[in-house]
């Protein structure tokens, strides 16, 4: 066992804990002592006057994928030759040797979903993972963690491009529920062959990626930044039943009510980039701070690479700046953020039985001077 002393625990869910002792048995979080002896024999580390965090967590990157200081045509991000790619599965091509998982342990990230990029309405299967390890299959905690699907420019833009559908948002939509059609008639299709045991019938991956998407597992992760990309992205969920999160959510703010009113679950960012295409004019911290105060669950991301994971905190920092409660900002990326993934069972905060993903800070993790001086992943000391 491992005993990390004396520290300020905040532990999201249960408050804020001056002088308690986080107890780490093997890969989880044992116990979190506030008086009493702690037990002997144990590794003991002193972290009086610093302050623990869970692990912090992206929801939306796409680590692995797009390497640093690689050429953009080695990027495995996005399949570019068809606007329909379901089977298409990131685990297939995530490089555990991109530095920028060794940034995210530097900066207190210990968890990240890593999804396809928006160039097709249909990206492929994502997944969430640790950020240290040497084997992808290792470091994955759940497979596929969504589908990726896009609305608004990115798409239409790439195959008005190949003069093929979509080039519109009309298109964009209709692509997907042919899509979605296709695997309803694919399912039944699979049903009935099974039932009368009919032989030459045949598979395709395409529609079987789509089947738990449909059975509700798996949720669609749907990139959209603007209001009425939005409203189209939960139309079509809601008109087949589906799970999903909104992703990005740019314009999220000018629909705040309605938002709420679906339970939507959002991710925000990379607000800390640049204005690089049209959908993103309103790009703003105000989003985080309208959904917030409107009951929208928010996450912040990176989007790494286009924001540096490791700089998570800052743009948490930034929105608490424009006006977010800090307690909510620290939310977004570990207790909000898991319950995005699904993960608030194993993530997001530090409580007994859940994994021992900690992150020691020389001082308040929103601070510009704060370090990060101790990172653990599943109890072991990772950075």
């Amino acid at each position: 066992m491992l005993a990390i002393t004396g520290a300020t625990v905040k532990t999201i869910t249960k408050g804020t804990l001056e002088g308690a002792t986080v107890l780490i048995e093997g890969t989880k979080i044992k116990e979190i002592i506030t008086c009493g002896d702690i037990p002997n024999g144990i590794e003991k580390i002193d972290a009086a006057g610093k302050i623990i965090t869970p692990g912090l967590i992206d929801v939306h990157t796409h680590l692995g994928l797009m390497e640093e200081g690689s050429p953009v045509e080695d990027a495995s991000v996005n399949e570019m030759t068809d606007p329909v790619t379901p089977h298409m599965r990131v685990v297939d091509a995530i490089n555990p040797a991109d530095p920028g998982f060794l940034e995210a342990v530097k900066g207190g990230v210990t968890c990240v979903q890593v999804v396809p990029g928006s160039a097709n309405v249909v990206g492929g299967q994502g997944a969430v993972l640790k950020t240290n390890g040497q084997v992808v299959d290792e470091m994955i905690i759940k497979s596929p963690s969504g589908m990726k699907v896009a609305f608004g420019e990115n798409p239409k833009r790439v195959y008005w491009q190949q003069k093929k559908l979509p080039s519109t948002r009309m298109g964009t939509a209709a692509c997907l529920r042919q899509t979605l059609i296709e695997a309803q008639n694919y399912r039944e299709k699979m049903a009935s062959a099974k039932e009368k045991g009919t032989e030459g019938f045949e598979r395709n991956l395409k529609m079987e990626a789509l089947l738990d998407v449909l059975a509700g597992k798996v949720p669609l992760r749907a990139h959209a930044h603007r209001a009425d990309d939005i409203v189209t992205a939960i139309r079509i969920a809601e008109e087949f039943n589906l799970q999903y999160t909104i992703e990005h959510c740019t314009e999220g703010d000018k629909i705040a009510g309605y938002l709420a009113q679906k339970n939507v679950r959002a991710a925000v960012g990379p607000t800390l980039s640049s204005r690089s295409k049209l959908e993103l004019k309103d790009m703003g911290w105000h989003t985080v701070v309208a959904l917030n105060k409107a009951g929208v669950k928010t996450s912040i991301t990176t989007d790494h690479p286009v924001i540096p994971v490791q700089y998570l905190t800052i743009n948490a920092a930034m929105a608490v700046r424009a006006g977010l409660d800090e307690d909510e900002a620290l939310k977004a990326i570990t207790i909000t953020a898991a319950e995005h993934l699904g993960m608030e069972d194993r993530l997001g905060s530090i409580e007994p039985g859940k994994d021992a993903d900690l992150v020691i800070w020389s001082g308040d993790p929103f601070h510009y001077k704060s370090r990060v001086e101790m990172t653990f992943i599943d109890g072991k000391r990772v950075g």
